[in-house]
C-alpha cells in the first residue's frame, strides 16, 4: 500500500495520486510494482526498502548519494502462541531524498497513524528532517508507553500469583520478560543510530532540530533504563515466585500427607477386628464401641502431635 500526503504552511493536508515536491511516501507492505514505482520516482535504492521490509534487520543509518537512509525499531503490540500479551519490536525505514521523505514498515503503526491523521503538533511534509525526527521522538514516547503498561501487568500478576499453584502466571511473566528483552535490545540499537545523527553530518539540521534530537536521545534512554530496571525486577519476581509456588504445593502435600496417616489409624484398627479369627473382647457387647473409642484416641493422638510440630 502507498500512500502521498503533502501539507501546507496553513496546515492543509492533502492526499495526492502522484509524488510532489515537499510531499510525504508512505509504504505499508508495498508489493513489488510498489517498490518499482517508488525506486524510479524517488532514485530510492530498492535494497534498502527490502531491508525495511525485512522483521530481522537491525538499526542502522547510512547516506548515498545525497539520499539518507534510516531503520529504526518500534514497538508494536501482539500474541504469542499460548495466548498471552506480548510486546515486539519491528523495523522502519524512513528516506530523505532531496526533495520527498518516505517511510516504510511492514505494518500499520499508530505511530504513523498519528501523522496521517495530521495530529501532530508543528508536523509539515515538506520539513523533512523535522518530520524524522518528530517520528522518532513518538517512537521513543511510545516505548515508554508500552513499558508502564508492561509495569502495569507486572503489577496485575503479582497480586494474582500469590495464592496461586499454577503456572499460567509464570508463562505470563515470562511473556513480558521476553517483551523487555526485545525493547532493551531494540532500544539500544535505536541509540546508536541517534548517536551517531548527533556526531556525524548526515542530515542538516537547525538550532531547533538540534533541541528535538537531544529530547529523542533523552526519551530513547529514559526508555533503556526503564526497561533495564523492569527487566531485572520480573526477573527476580519470577524467581522468588518460582519458590513460592513450589512451597505452596509442598504445604499442600505435607497437609494432605499428615491427614492420611491420620485417618491410617482407625483403618489399620478396623482391619485387625475385622479379621475372621478369635480376638479379645470379641463376645463384649461394647466391642464395637471400644473400637471406635481405640480408634478414635489413636487418631486424635497423631493429630494433636502434628499440630504440636506444625506440620498444618
Amino acid at each position: 500500500m502507498i500512500e502521498i500526503f503533502k501539507s501546507t504552511e496553513q496546515r492543509d493536508w492533502n492526499v495526492l495520486d502522484k509524488i510532489e515536491k515537499g510531499c510525504w511516501v508512505n509504504m505499508v507492505m508495498p508489493s513489488s510494482q510498489e517498490i518499482a514505482r517508488i525506486t524510479n520516482e524517488t532514485g530510492i535504492s530498492p535494497d534498502f526498502i527490502r531491508d525495511a521490509l525485512d522483521d530481522e534487520e537491525r538499526p542502522r543509518i547510512e547516506k548515498d548519494e545525497g539520499i539518507v537512509y534510516i531503520i529504526v525499531d518500534y514497538p508494536y503490540f501482539t500474541y504469542d502462541e499460548s495466548g498471552f500479551p506480548i510486546y515486539e519490536t519491528i523495523p522502519i525505514g524512513i528516506v530523505l531524498t532531496q526533495e520527498v521523505i518516505v517511510t516504510v514498515s511492514l505494518k500499520e503503526t499508530p505511530i504513523i497513524h498519528t501523522f496521517r491523521e495530521n495530529k501532530v503538533k508543528e508536523f509539515f511534509t515538506f520539513k523533512k528532517t523535522r518530520f524524522a525526527l518528530q517520528i522518532l521522538f513518538s517512537i521513543s514516547s511510545y516505548y515508554l508507553r508500552y513499558l508502564k503498561q508492561i509495569n502495569k501487568k507486572t503489577n496485575e500478576i503479582e497480586r494474582q500469583l500469590h495464592q496461586s499453584m499454577k503456572n499460567k502466571e509464570l508463562y505470563a511473566f515470562l511473556a513480558l520478560e521476553k517483551s523487555l528483552v526485545y525493547f532493551t535490545t531494540s532500544l539500544k540499537s535505536n541509540k546508536v543510530v541517534l548517536e551517531k545523527i548527533m556526531r556525524f553530518n548526515y542530515i542538516r539540521m537547525y538550532e531547533e532540530d538540534k533541541d528535538l534530537l537531544e529530547d529523542v536521545i533523552i526519551e530513547n534512554t529514559q526508555a533503556i533504563d526503564m526497561s533495564d530496571t523492569y527487566s531485572s525486577i520480573l526477573s527476580g519476581m519470577m524467581d522468588a515466585f518460582a519458590s513460592i509456588i513450589s512451597n505452596n504445593l509442598n504445604i499442600v502435600m505435607k497437609f494432605l500427607t499428615s491427614i492420611t496417616i491420620i485417618l491410617s489409624f482407625p483403618t489399620i484398627v478396623a482391619s485387625f477386628y475385622g479379621m475372621n479369627v478369635k480376638l479379645p473382647f470379641a463376645d463384649n457387647p461394647y466391642a464395637f464401641f471400644m473400637t471406635i473409642i481405640v480408634a478414635t484416641f489413636m487418631a486424635s493422638l497423631t493429630a494433636f502431635i502434628f499440630w504440636k510440630k506444625k506440620y498444618f
